[in-house]
């Protein structure tokens, strides 16, 4: 029945010619253009969205990519420096800062695909990022004085330089062992808060490890390096950064390192800080001060006939008995046991007992580099007390400067702003800041009580078995004396599983031991074996 209704209807449409389209039929054109529409605003979309990418890398700070060659160990390295800024940006996309950095990566450019023009990476590779401290210093000084591919010279004896400043290829680089990222803390270096940032969210102990260990984290996404051995570098109050940096990368980016390294650093200021309420750093500095009156010959024969090493292990063993004891009991020490312990604080430091004993015993580092040479009027540096400087007068009661920054600073800063123009085509509006003012610096966390990062350093050590720590210490240095690094580990690392992941080794120079050639060549010997332990 149906079919024959259906066979009826279609004889009548025949019998009667065109009839109108089936409903759905009259769509097909509007269909299409609506097809045509979505299409074009697709394109437009698409040309959008590629012409947003295309200004947000216009926006991007520049890199400038250069090649270069050292040769280390007799062997020479190719390597391909990346100088430039990497954008921080808040979680909403919007950016915080530019951080300057320079890298060095070992190999050659990509001569063709997607990365040609950028560097080979081998991810096998080690890298280390490296920063010094300050707060608010560059990275130029282990940039150029240690690590990187060219090096300023420093007379080994200690005599000022005379300017103008030239830069060398430098033979002891690390380049031979690890790719290395050099950072530059906001405020110092090209690195400066975003238009309309507040310059406090960098300025700080927290907000400073929170802008280094996102740079890390985003160096190592965008370099693609989370499969390579990792290591950080710090000297100084980069010490402060290590112990921080070590936990705070681990808990909040979940990056374990191989390796940490402290150059001349303090990871407790209550090792440091002279106060009338802190007899600890007047014990902690006394070796140095024997290491320096052995240097400038201010010791009796008996003291000035043995090496240094050993003197300065005579001057530890005093400091933490008698000495320490005398401090402890301060006016109810017995009065023959005090006049005891005055001659030998005397013997061993070079000063006089009448002096000491006005002192309390509590000669702070500033008065002891005023009171060593006062007879000559000469002042002692604080970074590498080898430096001697004239006295401004000869009654003051501490030093009138630093011989030490005199003779290094202005070397540095030439040799960086030469050495960015010239070898690594990196230019910058502003002034290249070695080192800079970013007070007030806040160590909000420890309020009314001593900055520490220690805590976090031995977290890290105990969560991650596999992290291991070399601290190199100078001998000269008046600025993070040996003994206090050595106390914080022994007061730190309450185990010897643990210390002995943490290395000391000392060198015949001061707070930056590497512009004394002879400690450089110690100090890379040490480092390369330490480094290829560690990777493994």
């Amino acid at each position: 029945m149906t079919h024959r209704l259906f066979a009826a209807a279609l004889a009548v449409c025949l019998l009667t010619g065109p009839v109108a389209a089936p409903v759905w039929a009259d769509d097909a054109p509007a269909a299409k253009a609506e097809k045509d529409k979505k299409a074009d605003k697709k394109d437009a979309d698409d040309k959008k969205d590629a012409d947003d990418k295309k200004d947000e890398k216009d926006k991007e700070p520049k890199l400038s990519i250069t090649t270069g060659t050292v040769t280390v160990d007799g062997e020479e390295v190719e390597y391909v420096a990346t100088a430039g800024k990497l954008p921080q940006k808040h979680d909403g996309g919007d950016s915080k800062a530019d951080i300057f950095f320079v890298a060095y990566t070992r190999g050659k450019l990509a001569e063709d695909g997607e990365a040609k023009g950028e560097p080979v990476t081998d991810k096998s590779r080690p890298i280390t990022f490296c920063f010094n401290g300050g707060p608010g210093s560059a990275s130029v000084w282990l940039h150029l004085g240690m690590l990187g591919p060219k090096r300023i010279r420093m007379p080994d004896d200690a005599s000022f330089p005379e300017p103008p400043y030239k830069l060398e290829a430098n033979p002891f680089s690390l380049l031979d062992k690890t790719d290395l990222v050099f950072i530059d803390p906001v405020g110092t270096g090209y690195s400066r808060p975003a238009e309309g940032e507040a310059r406090e969210q960098f300025h700080g102990l927290e907000e400073d490890l929170n802008s280094i260990a996102l740079f890390i984290h985003d160096y190592t996404t965008k370099y693609k390096r989370w499969e390579s051995p990792k290591f950080i570098l710090g000297e100084s109050y980069g010490g402060l950064r290590v112990g921080g940096l070590s936990n705070l990368l681990q808990d909040r980016y979940r990056m374990y390192l191989n390796g940490a390294v402290i150059i001349s650093g303090v990871l407790d200021f209550t090792t440091l800080s002279f106060a009338d309420n802190n007899d600890l750093p007047y014990i902690l500095f006394l070796p140095t001060y024997a290491a320096t009156a052995w240097r400038h010959k201010a010791l009796d024969d008996d003291l000035q006939g043995k090496p240094l090493a050993d003197v300065v292990a005579k001057a530890e063993k005093f400091a933490y008995g008698d000495f320490a004891d005398a401090l402890l009991h301060g006016a109810a020490m017995p009065e023959e046991k005090r006049k005891e312990v005055l001659a030998e604080a005397s013997r061993l430091t070079g000063l006089s007992e009448e002096y000491l004993e006005a002192s309390k015993l509590r000669v702070s580092m500033w008065r002891f580099g005023k009171e060593l040479l006062r007879d000559r009027n000469q002042i002692i540096g604080r970074y590498d007390s080898r430096y001697v400087g004239p006295g401004m007068d000869g009654v003051g009661e501490s030093m009138d400067y630093d011989p030490s920054d005199a003779a290094i600073e202005g070397i540095f800063c030439a040799g960086m702003n030469a050495y960015l123009a010239e070898d690594l085509d990196y230019q910058d509006d502003r002034v290249y800041e070695t080192l800079t003012s970013v007070q007030p610096w806040s160590y909000k966390p420890f309020v009314n009580r001593y900055v520490t990062t220690a805590p976090r350093l031995r977290e890290a050590m105990v969560t991650n078995p596999k992290l291991q720590i070399f601290a190199a210490c100078g001998y000269y240095d008046l600025a993070t004396p040996p003994f206090a690094m050595k106390y914080t580990r022994d007061h730190t690392l309450d185990t010897e599983a643990l210390r002995d992941r943490f290395e000391m080794k000392h060198y015949e120079a001061g707070h930056m031991m590497y512009v004394h050639e002879p400690s450089l060549v110690q100090l890379r010997k040490d480092l390369v074996e330490w480094f290829e332990a560690a990777a493994e």
